[in-house]
């Protein structure tokens, strides 16, 4: 087993909870398996209507580096045209009126993602995300990733380099009396879907365990369906010499991307 890191930031971010259209076009605070997956399977080439089998083995770590800040886009489509310009419906016919939503958008948040899994799946997947056949985004096709994206194409414990190497998105909180600023540790939040590592040292940190349906059985366009999966909601000591201030923060994946080009 080994793993990829993909790097989640920009602008804007959008992770729907629910695969129906309705007024309210929501987002879960986290990147959600569904939009992973379908990320994976665009790069890749695979139709809605083709198996998603591939990635059943498929193991998501999520560690938020900054939440970011929900924003609602009052949003209008096909107002003032003739009823064959404007939305179509699902018999096959035309609204005739404007189609009005409210789209929630998560602003300036960024996540690092471990995937976890075969070494042939992983050799897969990054050679489809460094090549993709439909263009990646962050989950609505406006949401366009910054760079880095693909952070690691190799890793042998993605989950490990997490918590403990890849350069953290955040300004370090100021250090405590007595601590100097590049020592000890900071609490980070994580999203596991297996039980978090025993503790090092002390008590272990709280965990809230989420169940949610977001594991996508279909995305064929007419037959989309989901089943449930348990998350475990944590935070982590993470060093904090990985924080840093916003300006060096790009050299730092630069150079903690290159890592892998010199190995």
């Amino acid at each position: 087993m080994s793993g990829l890191l993909l790097r989640l930031a920009g602008p804007l971010q959008s992770w729907g909870e629910r695969s129906a259209f309705t007024p309210v076009r929501d987002t879960a605070p986290f990147p959600t398996r569904s939009a992973l997956i379908g990320m994976f399977a665009a790069a890749e080439g695979i139709g809605r209507g083709q198996s998603l089998d591939r990635y059943q083995n498929l193991r998501l770590t999520v560690r938020v580096d900054r939440p970011g800040v929900r924003l609602v886009d009052y949003h209008t489509a096909g107002g003032g045209f003739p009823k064959d310009r404007t939305a179509a419906t699902s018999a096959g016919s035309n609204k005739g009126a404007a189609v009005i939503t409210r789209r929630h958008y998560l602003s300036d948040a960024v996540f690092v993602v471990a995937v976890t899994a075969s070494d042939e799946t992983i050799e897969r997947l990054a050679d489809a995300l460094s090549r993709p056949h439909w263009a990646p985004y962050l989950g609505r096709r406006s949401c366009v990733p910054d760079e880095p994206f693909l952070l690691r194409r190799h890793v042998d414990d993605p989950e490990e380099e997490l918590r403990t190497r890849v350069p953290l998105s955040r300004t370090a909180p100021p250090a405590k009396n007595g601590d100097r600023q590049g020592t000890g540790t900071i609490p980070v939040e994580f999203l596991l879907e297996q039980p978090p590592p025993p503790s090092s040292g002390g008590e272990p940190a709280p965990v809230d365990v989420i169940d949610v349906n977001d594991a996508p059985v279909s995305f064929a366009q007419h037959a989309r369906s989901h089943t449930g999966r348990r998350i475990h909601r944590t935070r982590l000591p993470v060093p904090r010499s990985l924080a840093g201030p916003q300006h060096t923060l790009m050299q730092r994946l630069i150079d903690y991307a290159h890592l892998e080009e010199s190995a």
